[in-house]
């Protein structure tokens, strides 16, 4: 089973490597954080308060090659957490066929936020963490 989260907050922090996304549940009160990198952070930053870059980001430039080669991102979902380390996938769907591909939640939620993607936790992950 999966719950359906979003992302209620970004914490950047400038002199440090780790910075910090909050998900929340969707109509729920269950919330935890996620330990990201500093790009990953300024990315997802940028895009949400709509700051445009000259050039395509990598986050942008994933998402506009899984357009080209036909395929959409249908969902982020967080499957796992091993070792105090977070596990996520990419659904993608193109036509009728989906497919999944490993990704670290932090690059996957930067990817998801250019097109406000549904972000899905495993239940087990959120009795880990909560």
């Amino acid at each position: 089973m999966v719950v359906e989260m979003e992302l209620s907050r970004i914490i950047i922090q400038e002199n440090s490597d780790q910075q910090f996304i909050f998900l929340k549940e969707r109509g729920g009160e269950r919330t935890f954080p996620i330990v990201i990198g500093i790009h990953e952070a300024i990315a997802i930053d940028r895009r949400l308060k709509g700051i445009p870059t000259p050039r395509p980001l990598t986050h942008e430039l994933l998402y506009r090659v899984i357009e080209q080669l036909g395929g959409r991102l249908e969902r982020v979902v967080i499957n796992d957490i091993r070792d105090h380390t977070f596990y996520a996938l990419l659904v993608i769907r193109r036509g009728a066929e989906l497919i999944e591909v490993d990704a670290r939640p932090s690059d996957a939620i930067a990817l998801g936020v250019v097109d406000n993607t549904p972000i899905l936790v495993a239940e087990h992950v959120l009795d880990e963490v909560v």
